[in-house]
């Protein structure tokens, strides 16, 4: 799966345009169906090994235009998974404390420890997205920023934190009928800001801009995933493969303290 879904890496053109959002990828409804059951096990006991080693982590960035289900694929990751391993940390715009620093700065704080899995609700690839096409820096320095993402990513693979990226890709028509719903349920209109409105107008300019940052940001050691997210089951598990993939590529291992198991277990005598 993670070949099926991974952009092409370094200087090779990646566009959008040439991933069907509505794709399956031959995978049948079945499967999909019941992925739940079949993988949700391996998931947890790969995720305890993870926690149990404490010497590996992982990163999710989670980028992707509004209504693509960002928040929807982190409450599927988060059933899969014990809490206590797992953090989740949504990004908005910086506050003013956060523009005076490099704007790298705020998502170092947030990288996991060993041990853990730290989801990331948009991220610094926000600074290379909306920056451009909002225009809120110049061009020069966005593309100096792709270069420091890089080399950020590189170092937290080499302190064993792994970067899994997954763009989440929607069609203009698909979020067209999610915002509808969004303002024909009334359970849902919270939801719904006026701004979306204004980012429909610039849809081609956030597809040229991803197309950017999927090139030039897609490495060898943190590829950048696409996945098809209209159809939400697939989208979620889609996901949940790569995370499971992830995983079992890391390998992580049960300690293996030495006890003296006889001399502790007659230091816990029967209660009375």
């Amino acid at each position: 799966m993670r070949d099926m879904l991974k952009a092409r890496a370094w200087n090779s053109q990646v566009s959008l345009a040439d991933v069907d959002p509505g794709d399956h990828l031959g995978v049948k409804r079945k499967k999909i169906a019941a992925a739940g059951e079949k993988y949700g096990p391996e998931l947890m006991d790969l995720q305890e090994r993870l926690f149990a080693e404490k010497k590996q982590a992982i990163l999710i960035v989670l980028q992707g235009l509004d209504t693509s289900g960002k928040d929807g694929t982190v409450r599927h990751v988060m059933t899969a998974m014990n809490p206590q391993g797992v953090h989740v940390r949504p990004f908005t715009a910086p506050s003013a404390t956060e523009l005076r620093h490099h704007f790298l700065w705020r998502f170092r704080k947030e990288v996991p420890q060993p041990g853990h899995i730290t989801i990331f609700n948009r991220s610094y690839y926000e600074d290379v997205l909306i920056a451009r096409v909002k225009k809120l820096a110049a061009l020069d320095v966005i593309e100096n920023r792709y270069q420091q993402i890089n080399r950020f990513e590189a170092g937290l693979v080499r302190s064993h934190v792994i970067p899994l990226k997954i763009c989440l890709h929607i069609s203009n028509e698909e979020q067209r009928q999610r915002l509808l719903a969004r303002l024909n349920t009334p359970e849902k209109r919270w939801k719904f800001s006026p701004n979306d409105i204004k980012e429909r107008r610039v849809w081609d300019e956030y597809q040229e801009a991803f197309n950017l940052l999927l090139t030039r940001c897609s490495t060898p050691v943190a590829p950048w995933y696409i996945v098809p997210a209209d159809d939400k089951p697939f989208r979620d598990w889609a996901v949940s493969r790569l995370l499971l993939e992830t995983l079992r590529s890391m390998n992580p291992r049960i300690p293996m303290p030495k006890l003296n198991v006889p001399s502790l277990v007659r230091q816990l005598p029967p209660v009375d």
